[in-house]
């Protein structure tokens, strides 16, 4: 028979209703590989950020029975340098080989735990000042929409925990799981970049001329030699324009971006078709089969032979 995960959700007091409902919604469109239960540290109702309160099924127990386990964000009025003993009881309950997941705001109960310590992590943009004063053990990365550092993922604000989610589907199942689990809630499997995009910025001049159609030019052209110029041309900019203007809307660096791009197609190729590890070097233009071990070790730390291993037998 299929294993089916067990996801738990932890909903705290000033939780956002929206976050709340990601993992279900997202988990649940996954063709029945995974239960989702949502908990409170008490089993009784919680309220939420906004004018509601809302009841829960379970109590903590059930946090002792999950396979991952999602806390989501809270209102940044509730966040508290210190974790409230309840709310410690709570996950203490977790397995020590469970899988945790923070939302948002989140991270400021995995790091007040010490769950975080001496690890990468990330949370919303506007909170990061406060995050470093309290926790400055903890590498906080703000430019990323999540982090996953093994047992233990991060995700920045809001919208992040649909991307971690579908990470989260796609590193267990597939992309193609993930992908139609993604056209089910209408959303793109896979978002550009990072949070940098999102940071308030001045408002740019009328009229000032987009990146995108560069960015879907080199996507159709992933198996050339691209360089930075030939994507400033394509977009008519000069080459310090087109680089500033790409990382105010992507929150990467062209290069960085494209090497992003082409690790997700290497990783469909790998998934989907029986093409060598040069073949798909070439076709998603890395030089070589090492430099496409090289940084899709560096992007989810397997090499390709593992990684198509695990994801054609999962297909």
């Amino acid at each position: 028979m299929r294993h089916v995960e067990r996801i738990v959700v932890l909903a705290l007091d000033g939780v956002y209703p929206f976050e709340l409902g990601i993992p279900s919604r997202i988990f649940g469109a996954a063709d029945g590989r995974y239960e989702v239960l949502t908990c409170s540290v008490d089993g009784r109702p919680v309220r939420s950020n906004a004018d509601f309160s809302i009841t829960v099924e379970h109590g903590p127990e059930v946090l002792g029975t999950a396979d991952t386990v999602v806390v989501a964000s809270v209102a940044p009025s509730y966040i508290t340098p210190d974790l409230p003993e309840d709310v410690a009881a709570a996950l203490a309950r977790i397995r020590p080989d469970a899988r945790i997941v923070s939302i948002c705001t989140a991270a400021f109960v995995l790091a007040a735990a010490g769950l975080l310590d001496g690890r990468r992590a990330t949370t919303h943009w506007q909170v990061v000042d406060q995050f470093r004063r309290s926790f400055p053990q903890v590498d906080l990365d703000p430019d990323v929409l999540f982090v996953d550092d093994g047992r233990l993922l991060t995700s920045a604000g809001a919208a992040s925990g649909i991307d971690v989610c579908l990470h989260i589907v796609r590193t267990d199942h597939g992309s193609a799981l993930a992908n139609a689990v993604a056209r089910r809630c209408v959303v793109p499997p896979f978002r550009d970049g990072g949070q940098a995009q999102y940071i308030e910025q001045p408002i740019p001049q009328q009229g000032a001329a987009s990146t995108a159609a560069a960015r879907t030019w080199a996507l159709e052209h992933l198996d050339e030699p691209l360089a930075l110029a030939d994507l400033a041309r394509h977009a008519g900019m000069s080459l310090r324009t087109f680089a500033r203007r790409f990382r105010e809307e992507v929150g990467l660096s062209p290069g960085r971006w494209l090497i992003q791009q082409r690790v997700v197609r290497a990783r469909h190729l790998l998934e989907s078709t029986d093409l060598s590890v040069d073949q798909i070097a070439g076709e998603v233009g890395f030089a070589t089969g090492a430099s496409l071990r090289q940084h899709l070790h560096a992007a989810i730390g397997v090499s390709p032979q593992a990684y198509r291993r695990t994801f054609q037998a999962v297909r």
